[in-house]
């Protein structure tokens, strides 16, 4: 007796990147797995009283989400990354120039911690999953006209902490404890266990 395949058996699971980030759309593309871009449309204000690591697990997670509501058959992956002074000082996007050196200028001649979160959602199957991911960076201190150079450049404007570890930025970067895709924007290792986890092949 015979057995009839159809393309259906050995259809790869398709994959969803829920993200408008260049730099994660090219740390994926590393992996060589095959993915489709869709941004996501999520709020991504701080709540009252939450904390660094609730926060971005949960927007990992409503990226995600709100993707795969509309592409139940495809794993979602989402991601969120935050820096976070002192521990618990929540460092996003700068909104002008003046606050991308304040920022810069808090930063400079210490260590801050880079925190990122992947979630996984397979709509159909029911099935979620979030990791989350640390490291910590040093920065040198920086004189006047170094931080008014990278804030010409234009470099620290969409970028969290407003700087860039895989651009301009990583001159000033004396070290890093973890990974260090992490502090770019998206943990590659992680990731690619996370889709494992759901099926996804390399």
């Amino acid at each position: 007796m015979s057995v009839r395949f159809t393309k259906r058996w050995f259809r790869r699971k398709r994959v969803i990147l829920a993200s408008g980030s260049p730099r994660r759309k090219e740390l994926l593309d590393l992996t060589g797995i095959k993915f489709q871009v869709i941004s996501p449309n999520v709020d991504e204000k701080v709540l009252p009283e939450e904390a660094p690591r609730d926060h971005v697990e949960r927007l990992a997670l409503e990226k995600a989400t709100s993707v795969a509501a509309n592409h139940p058959d495809d794993v979602v992956i989402g991601c969120d990354t935050i820096v976070i002074l002192n521990g618990r000082n929540i460092l996003g996007k700068p909104q002008n120039k003046k606050d991308a050196k304040l920022m810069l200028a808090s930063l400079a001649g210490r260590e801050h911690t880079v925190l990122s979160s992947v979630a996984a959602v397979w709509h159909k199957k029911s099935k979620h999953r979030v990791v989350t991911v640390e490291s910590r960076v040093r920065m040198k201190m920086l004189e006047e006209w170094e931080m008014n150079w990278y804030l010409e450049s234009g470099e620290p404007m969409d970028k969290a902490g407003g700087y860039a570890i895989q651009g301009k930025g990583a001159i000033f970067i004396e070290g890093i404890v973890g990974s260090h895709t992490n502090v770019i924007g998206l943990p590659l290792m992680e990731t690619v266990m996370l889709l494992r986890s759901f099926g996804v092949r390399l």
